[in-house]
C-alpha cells in the first residue's frame, strides 16, 4: 500500500528557548558591570546601596524572560519559513505477521 506523506524539518523549540535564556543571562551579566561596580553609589529612589550580585539578580529577572521571548519568536519565524520547503514523498506500508 502506497500514500503520499509531507516532509519537512522543523526547530526544537527547546534549544532555541534555551539559547535565549542563556542570551538574557549574558546579557545581565554585561549589564551589571557595564554601567559601574555600584558598591559606593547610593540609589536616588531607595538610598540603598544595591551589590552587584544584587544588581545582576534584579537584571536577571528582566533579560532572561525577554531573551527566552526573543528565542521562541526566533524559532516559530524559522518554522514557518521551512514550512514552506515541505515536499511530499511516497511512503510505503509493510504489515508483518508473526506467529507465536
Amino acid at each position: 500500500m502506497t500514500e503520499t506523506a509531507r516532509v519537512r524539518r522543523s526547530p526544537k523549540f527547546a534549544v532555541f528557548i534555551g539559547f535565549g535564556a542563556a542570551l538574557g543571562l549574558l546579557a545581565a551579566l554585561i549589564l551589571t558591570f557595564a554601567f559601574g561596580s555600584g558598591d559606593t553609589e547610593q540609589s536616588a529612589n531607595t538610598g540603598v546601596v544595591y551589590s552587584p550580585t544584587q544588581v545582576f539578580g534584579f537584571l536577571a529577572l528582566f533579560a532572561v524572560p525577554i531573551g527566552i521571548a526573543i528565542g521562541g519568536i526566533v524559532a516559530v519565524v524559522l518554522d514557518r519559513v521551512l514550512a514552506g520547503r515541505a515536499r511530499d514523498v511516497q511512503i510505503e506500508h509493510e504489515h508483518i505477521r508473526t506467529q507465536d
